[in-house]
Formats: C-alpha cells, structure tokens, sequence
C-alpha cells in the first residue's frame, strides 16, 4: 500500500504523524516503513523547496521512495526569461535533430520547449501528466531536469520520468497509453533515433500526443511557426531531480493541501512488458529458446533497448545472459551508429555468418538461428537468419501473413488493415491482396500510420488491429502508437514457434526456409536504398527540383528509356489522409514502370547537417507457379537490380548532384 498525507500543518506535525503512521504499520504486518531527512542535497534556499521528508515504502514490488518537499510561499517560483529566436527549429519527420551542441546553446532547448507548451495551450497543460524521458545519448539528463522546470511553470501536475532517464520510443508510447489506464496528455521523447551519439554528434526532441503517437504536421508546423517569434520562456525553482532511482518527488505548499507539483521516477520497462505480456505466449516462445537446435543473439547497439532485452529475454524467455551484446546503454552508443543495418550492426552481421553486403561470410562457423538489432532509442529493428538477411519490407510482408501465429490477433478478430510507407515495397501489399485486407500506402513517418489505427475514434472505419512498415528497418502495429523493433523480434520468434511447433531435435525450420516459402507463395520484390548522407543541401534540392520538372512535364504516355524497361508513371507522390482528409504534398519522386518495378528518390527529414538523398529501387519477380522458373526467385539482389540501379543513377544524376560516385550506406 501506499500512504500519502498532505494537510500536516507543521514540519513537526509531520513527523509525529509519519511516525505514528509508521509504528501502525510495523504493529499490522504490512510493508514495513522508515522516515529520515534528506540533508544537503537539496538544502534550504529562499523561495525554493524544502524540508524534504522521505518516506520509504518497501513492498512486494522493491522499495518506492516518497519525496516530500515544502514549497515556501505557497507556490514555485517562475522566472520568465528573456530570449531572441533561433533559427531554422523546424521539426523534421521524426521531430527537430540537430547536432548536440546546438542543443546545448543557452536558451535553445527552451526556446523550442515554450513553443511545444505554448502550440500545445494553457488549458491542456494545466493539471496535465507527462511523460519525459530519452534514449540515454549524450545531454539527455540535462534536457529531462530542464524540461521539468518547465513543465512546472506551465502548470503541468505530474511528470513521468523513466529510471536513468530512460524510455525507449516504444515504451514511451506504451506509458503514454497504457499507464494508469492513459492518464497522460502526452510525452516529450528526448532521442535522434539511428543518429550517432555524443557530444560531437546528434541530440534530437519529439512530441507525442495523447495517443501515443507523433504529433501531426497541424502542431509540429504551430510550434515551428511560434519559435520565429518567441520572446521569453517560463521556467520554475525546481531542485534538481535523482534520477538514478524510482521515486515519487512532491512538492508541497506550507500549509499543506494536495501537491502542487510532483514528479515520479519510474521502471521504464514496466509498462511495455506487461503489454508484450497480453500480445504474446511467453511460455511458448521460452520452450521455443529452450530447444537444442535453437539459438538467438541480440545486438541492442548500445542504445536503450538493451534495458528492455535484459528484462525480455533473460527474465521472462530464459535466454542466457550471454546471448546479449552491446546492452549497456552508453551516451555515445559506444562510439558507433546505432543503425541496425548490414553496415552498422556489423558485429552481428558477422556473428551470423554474413558480409555487409548480405553475402555469405564463409569464415564464420555456426552462426545462431535467428540474430537481431535494434538502434538507439529501440524503435527499428534488424532480423538476421543464419548467413541470411531479412530485408525489413519482406518482414513486415511476412510478419502479416503470419499473423494467425500472433495470439493478441486471434483475441481481436484478426487483422483488419496493412500499411507501408511509400518507399516501402509492394511485398506487403500481395500479402493484403492474398487476405482480402486494405492496403495504406502513406509518406514516410509514423505519425501517418496513427490517424489509420485510430479511425474509428475519429469517425472513420475501424482499422485496428493494424501491421505496418517501412523499409528503413522500423516494424510495428496498433498496440501503440510507434514502430517497436522488440515487437518485431517476438513477432518471428512466434513465426518460428509456430514453424517449429512439432518438428523434431534436428530438423529446425529457419529464417531463411521460412523466406523463401513467402517467397514462393507471393513472388518476391527484389529491393534496395542507396544513402547520399551529410550531401550539400542546395544541391540535393536542385537535384530534386530538375526531376519534379520531368515529373510534371511527363504526358502520360510509357517512356522506354532502355530496351528492358518502359517508364508508365512518372509522379511526385501526394498523400491525402482518408481519414481526416488533411494532404501531405512533396513526398517523394516515383517512376514506376509497366513490370511494376519502381525508382523512388526523395530527400530524407531525419539527418541533423545537410541533406540525404534516398534512392530505392524495386523490381518484382512473380511466383515460380506462374513463371516455371524457381531460379528467378533465388538471385542476388545485386545480379537483380544491377540494370535498374543503372537506369536509376542515370534517369537521377545523382552522383553528378551529390559529387559521390558511390552512396554512404547500401540497404
């Protein structure tokens, strides 16, 4: 139980009840309690809180301590800060990222978080909780003590913060929707994603809304709009945080009344197992790990995600400890790139029998049946079979068609929508076709797949449960509201528990015999992204606008620009939301031809310096049942795309835009 007593009148009167209460609970049996004073930490200071109290309460669930803080004059103090704006704090597809040290400019932090407070309003502030937390890179701890402060002077009630200042972006979500049966208003998400870490490289802030999700283009452009005009920012007299602890900080007015003002510490994976719990069957995926002829090895990149993979797989699955690496969050990520691709999870690449360019690596003896990733903040995944790599659209494709093997599923009357990012392949769209599910095809950024989960609650038909993907390695559903690389990685686990469910010691059904049965039943989308990163911005625009001009000067009639292929359409991708009716212009270039295979090019919204320009080539080899040639389907992606490729770097000029002849990173 929890005891919480607020109308004591005296520090004296405090005590006395603190102990009377004490000596009651120790007489009754129950979790026994202790009182002491918190010394210097937080001494004494005009106007700011003090006379700390803590009551610690030791139960079934550890030790919670409660931090009771008198607040002299019967409020916090704010302070309203004078500041001039900053430029170019517009929020990218997946928030504002900027290097570190940008972050770290006095007032630029702030600036930005009194935009959000003020694009969000007074009203729904007012009495609202929180949720604060990070990835763990560099700075994170700083931003979460300052956003408090002013979370305070805004008038929110209660803040959420997540032990060591820890939150993956999924368990964020998850708090958000789920805790105290979604109390939250929302969640400021301290993370640059994939980005490198430290002080030297990326730091990054989002917003998510009441459903969990990213916030929509409507607030994020509010907020970038205020931040050209900001004058002054409020911030309140809040002592600096312990994060390091679960606790609950309160902050209190002499004489007494309900907190003013609290803060709560709290596990960060608590809320995200205990929903992974209702999705999946844990005692079959824990006798699936427990077989001789199965084994596993997960990558956690030194990002947040190795907190929730101690907890998943070594607690709840009973896998050995040592079939973890790289889970000790680190604020640099351990001085590599938290990007869980063939390039940069290259430790695992190797252990699992392959070369970073998918090739086999014929050096690496007994590589584990099923390897994976996740990057910094524990949103994108990477799935490896034994010498085998899954490309994230065909495990997406194949994550749906699998979806009787997903318990929650069968709960909720199956599947009732895909969707996939534009640049994504059409894999996933034969397996809606094949199921009779409709098929979302939206820009790129999670926060289009949200308004489609949540249709039915904004008037529109009901699509959840909802699977979705993009290609660049992020997997999810409806349980929340952003992409969940574990979730992906229980999803196979299921699929090879249910591959596996009666075969003998021995006879194992991998990822790769797995693949290739999908493969088999629905052709396979050949698939590949070439990354120009860190590329002069004006010339990564100029290059864009000269094919926007082609694009808008194309008849309509096919185009044969090679003796293989024919160009049918050629279109700068618009989305028109269907279920609020809001439009997304400029979202990509797509040449699509007459066999179905596609060039897509497009400037990407998650860097920190200069521009990205991704270009993704496609090509679709149909099923050997309507071909008679198995071979097809069994090609390197290389030997498959190499025409394409060619078409694709000439139809772009992109190495003569970028200056590169050949890209940073191949997917």
């Amino acid at each position: 139980p929890v005891v919480r007593w607020w109308p004591c009148q005296t520090r004296s009167h405090r005590m006395m009840v603190a102990l009377w209460l004490g000596a009651l609970l120790v007489s009754s049996a129950l979790p026994t309690m202790a009182l002491h004073m918190r010394p210097a930490a937080l001494a004494r200071q005009p106007s700011r809180p003090s006379a700390v109290h803590v009551l610690r309460l030791r139960g079934g669930g550890g030790t919670i301590n409660e931090h009771l803080l008198t607040v002299p004059g019967g409020g916090l103090r704010v302070e309203s800060v004078a500041v001039q704006p900053f430029e170019g704090q517009k929020p990218g597809t997946s928030g504002l990222r900027r290097k570190t040290a940008v972050f770290m400019q006095p007032h630029y932090l702030e600036s930005f978080v009194q935009c959000l407070f003020e694009a969000v309003g007074a009203a729904e502030l007012r009495g609202a909780t929180l949720v604060v937390s990070g990835d763990g890179r560099y700075h994170n701890a700083e931003a979460i003590q300052t956003i408090v402060k002013m979370a305070a002077a805004h008038g929110v009630a209660r803040v959420w913060v997540g032990k060591d200042g820890l939150l993956s972006t999924p368990a964020a979500s998850a708090v958000i929707r789920e805790r105290e049966g979604g109390q939250a208003l929302g969640g400021i998400i301290l993370t640059a994603s994939h980005n490198p870490g430290g002080r030297e490289n990326d730091f990054g802030i989002k917003f998510n809304v009441r459903n969990g999700g990213p916030a929509l283009e409507a607030l994020t452009s509010e907020v970038y709009s205020r931040t050209q005009t900001i004058e002054r920012y409020s911030i309140a007299d809040v002592p600096r945080i312990d994060l390091s602890e679960q606790a609950r900080y309160s902050f209190c007015a002499e004489d007494g009344g309900a907190p003013l003002f609290e803060v709560e510490v709290i596990d960060p994976t608590e809320d995200w197992l205990a929903l992974m719990r209702q999705l999946f069957d844990f005692p079959r995926l824990k006798a699936l790990l427990a077989r001789e002829d199965m084994s596993f090895c997960f990558d956690a990149m030194h990002g947040v995600a190795g907190v929730y993979a101690a907890k998943l797989f070594v607690e709840e699955l009973g896998v050995a400890p040592t079939a973890l690496r790289n889970c000790e969050p680190r604020d640099d990520f351990g001085g590599g790139h938290p990007d869980p691709n063939l390039t940069y999870a290259s430790q695992l690449v190797e252990t699992m029998g392959l070369l970073s360019d998918g090739a086999i690596n014929e050096r690496t003896s007994s590589p584990p049946e099923l390897g994976a990733a996740a990057d910094g903040d524990g949103d994108r995944n990477m799935i490896l079979g034994k010498r085998f790599f899954v490309t994230p659209s065909d495990s997406v494709a194949i994550i749906a068609a699998h979806a009787h093997a997903l318990p929650w599923l069968a709960k909720l009357g199956g599947l009732r929508a895909l969707a996939r990012s534009m640049p994504t392949s059409a894999a996933l769209d034969r397996v809606a076709q094949a199921l009779g599910l409709p098929l979302y095809e939206t820009p790129t950024g999670w926060k289009f797949f949200g308004n489609l989960m949540d249709s039915e609650l904004l008037g529109g038909t009901k699509l959840d449960p909802l699977i979705c993907g993009e290609e660049s390695f992020g997997t999810g559903s409806s349980h929340v509201r952003e992409k969940d690389g574990l979730w992906a990685v229980l999803c196979w686990l299921s699929i090879l528990a249910e591959h596996n469910a009666e075969t003998p010691i021995g006879h194992f059904v991998g990822v790769e015999q797995i693949v290739k049965q999908h493969w088999d039943r629905f052709g396979r989308n050949y698939y590949c992204r070439y990354d120009y990163e860190g590329v002069d911005s004006s010339s990564a625009a100029k290059m864009m606008e000269r094919l926007v001009q082609m694009a808008a000067s194309f008849k309509g009639e096919p185009s044969q620009p090679s003796a293989e292929f024919t160009i049918e359409t050629m279109d700068e991708f618009t989305y028109t939301d269907p279920v609020d009716g809001s439009v997304s212009g400029n979202q990509g270039l797509r040449v699509l031809m007459s066999d179905g295979s596609r060039i897509i090019v497009r400037l990407s919204g998650t860097g920190s310096v200069g521009a990205t320009v991704r270009l993704y080539i496609e090509r679709y080899q149909p099923a050997a049942s309507r071909t008679g040639q198995p071979h097809l389907l069994l090609l390197s992606t290389a030997d498959a795309l190499r025409s394409l490729v060619a078409l694709a770097l000439e139809l772009t000029q992109v190495r003569e835009f970028t200056g590169r002849e050949e890209p940073t990173v191949i997917t």
